[in-house]
């Protein structure tokens, strides 16, 4: 969900600004004469984004990513994909 403040408000309300975008999935928008300039939103997202920047970077990866999701919705299982018994195993729990 996003919310769109002009950045005199932001300026007034910061910290609830910080408040509101903390939480992933809010981002807020903020303005300078009617111009959307910045975005802020959690940390976490931030990452999120980064990440998905990186793979999107990655044709290799991003292939294998497509194959990988591809497979699943088909019910096959990816060549790397192990059980949760298997992991269990392995960590001995």
């Amino acid at each position: 969900m996003n919310k769109c403040i002009t950045a005199t408000e932001a300026r007034k309300r910061f910290y609830a600004l910080i408040d509101a975008a903390e939480h992933p999935g809010v981002s807020v928008v903020i303005t300078h004469e009617g111009i959307p300039k910045v975005v802020v939103m959690s940390f976490e997202e931030f990452e999120g984004w980064q990440e998905t920047m990186e793979i999107m970077a990655d044709p290799e990866l991003d292939k294998e990513l497509t194959e990988a999701v591809k497979d699943m919705k088909a019910g096959k299982l990816h060549k790397d994909t192990i059980s949760l018994e298997e992991v269990k195993k392995r960590l001995k729990l």
